[in-house]
């Protein structure tokens, strides 16, 4: 069985996602694939046997438990078949990358301009609350009878 064969069956590559997160009792990972996908304890185990056999998942013994991890070295493989697409997504990205940069600087420079009319609007607006209330500015003095 070639590593797409084993990648193909949904039970097989939610159970790796799983075990990415870090090692997992074959109790834990059974509950969750039994609650998401509805499938028998067995089921679980034939998948898990899958994984074991085919060098995507190690197995450990831990007491009577057993703990499942991911073996990295079996994707390579899928690594390496992908490697002849990565061209197509990595200009994508990049042009994603300049895109978001652009928008930022835009940003930037739209907070700028906008910063000294903001200022100059909170100067008036207080020139007005002061003339309202009567209140000397900084530079004025106050008058005395």
């Amino acid at each position: 069985m070639n590593a797409f064969d084993v990648l193909g069956d949904p039970v097989r590559r939610r159970i790796l996602e799983l075990l990415a997160d870090g090692e997992q009792t074959a109790g834990a990972l059974t509950d969750a694939i039994r609650a998401e996908f509805g499938i028998s304890q067995p089921a679980v185990s034939q998948h898990l046997k899958v994984l074991r056999e085919t060098g995507f998942a190690t197995v450990r013994a831990e007491g009577t438990r057993r703990l499942y991890a991911v073996n990295a070295t079996a994707l390579s493989e899928v690594d390496q078949w992908l490697d002849r697409f990565r061209a197509f997504w990595s200009q994508r990205m990049d042009a994603l990358e300049t895109e978001l940069f652009r928008g930022r600087r835009e940003a930037r420079q739209r907070e700028a301009a906008e910063a000294p009319a903001q200022a100059s609007g909170r100067r008036r607006v207080a020139r007005q609350r002061r003339a309202a209330k009567q209140v000397p500015s900084r530079g004025e003095e106050r008058e005395t009878a």
